[in-house]
């Protein structure tokens, strides 16, 4: 026997889509993080888009960056992880709120990580910049958010890996803008960051997913051992 407290939040249609983007995104991540490697200046195919500086767009548009710039603060980002897990509780998803902690942590973690290990810089040393941060943990709400919705409407494979990369594209082009236009990250910075999100949410999914239908197992054993237990007993 096998229970199921509450849906899965990386549906099981999806799995196989969301397997092969993160293995792709996780290439890309890899691929531009052997090329900028100690890099402190925009490459290439940053400059085909925009040379950063701090003021790279001017009001009212840099009051529009710099409101989804301070979503990604730690003040902005801590508030908008509460809504997220208020909002999975009072829907009765627990298994969701535990991803938005989990997926957040880990998207969060492996962004700094990857920025002392890759050391790219913008604006002098000691300004690490590749992957975005910001766009990666904007990136993975979003992704968390329309994989409950996805679950929710009952969206099919086709529909609901659509309408999961699109929340994800929007997020991720919106918060990049913003990291761009403030001078904060190269474009190139902001690819890899929204690829980090794309590679480490469906792995937390699948992970919260695995691990909850283990307990969920394990106390249906325990139950029906102490349903065996006390039938045996009665028949005595």
């Amino acid at each position: 026997m096998t229970g199921r407290p509450t849906p899965a939040v990386l549906p099981p249609s999806l799995r196989a889509w969301f397997r092969l983007i993160a293995v792709l995104a996780t290439l890309v991540v890899v691929v531009l993080g052997v090329l900028y490697a100690g890099h402190g200046e925009p490459s290439r195919v940053d400059r085909w888009f925009v040379r950063p500086t701090a003021d790279s767009v001017r009001p009212p548009w840099r009051h529009v960056a710099l409101a989804f710039d301070f979503l990604g603060e730690p003040a902005g980002s801590a508030m908008l992880i509460v809504v997220g897990v208020a909002g999975c509780l009072l829907l009765r998803r627990p298994r969701a709120a535990v991803l938005v902690v989990a997926g957040v942590g880990l998207t969060v973690g492996t962004t700094t990580l990857l920025k002392h290990v890759v050391g790219r810089t913008i604006h002098g040393a000691g300004n690490l910049s590749y992957p975005s941060g910001h766009t990666a943990f904007f990136t993975a709400l979003a992704l968390m958010a329309a994989l409950l919705a996805t679950g929710r409407l009952g969206l099919g494979r086709t529909g609901g890996t659509l309408f999961v990369l699109a929340a994800a594209l929007v997020a991720g082009a919106t918060m990049g803008w913003a990291q761009v236009a403030l001078g904060a990250h190269y474009p190139t910075d902001v690819l890899g960051g929204w690829c980090t999100a794309l590679a480490v949410i469906p792995a937390t999914a699948w992970l919260v997913d695995h691990l909850a239908d283990r307990m969920a197992d394990r106390m249906t054993d325990r139950m029906t051992d102490q349903m065996t237990d006390s039938v045996r007993r009665e028949r005595r």
